[in-house]
């Protein structure tokens, strides 16, 4: 059965990102918060977001608290950050698949891709 993991990578310092608060919604016709974690060490959670009997076919989004993360650092940004919060809205069509959607980020860009 597949999975949801994800990932933070800061590239403005050159590593992980510890410490990101990550939301998951169900974004149907109606967005429910299905789980809020934070990231570790590795910049990643513990567990996956959706495990093996979590996992539905369907749209979801996923919301980094990015711009929080910097400022917590001690990043000094203008008002209104340039990235806050990033929101990757994203299908999954294949529940027996794993789904990876790592974000990589500075204060001034972010990227995204499926991993596996």
């Amino acid at each position: 059965m597949g999975k949801l993991s994800t990932h933070v990578l800061d590239t403005m310092h050159g590593g992980p990102a510890e410490g990101v608060k990550i939301e998951l919604y169900a974004a149907g016709e109606t967005r429910k918060l299905l789980k809020t974690e934070t990231t570790n060490a590795d910049g990643r959670c513990d567990t996956p977001l959706l495990g093996p009997d979590e996992i539905q076919a369907g749209v979801y989004e996923l919301v980094f608290h990015a711009g929080d993360y910097f400022a917590a650092r001690g990043v000094v940004m203008p008002n209104p950050r340039f990235v806050d919060q990033v929101v990757i809205r994203f299908g999954i069509a294949n529940p027996k698949e794993n789904y990876h959607v790592p974000l990589v980020v500075t204060p001034w860009t972010y990227s995204t891709y499926r991993g596996s």
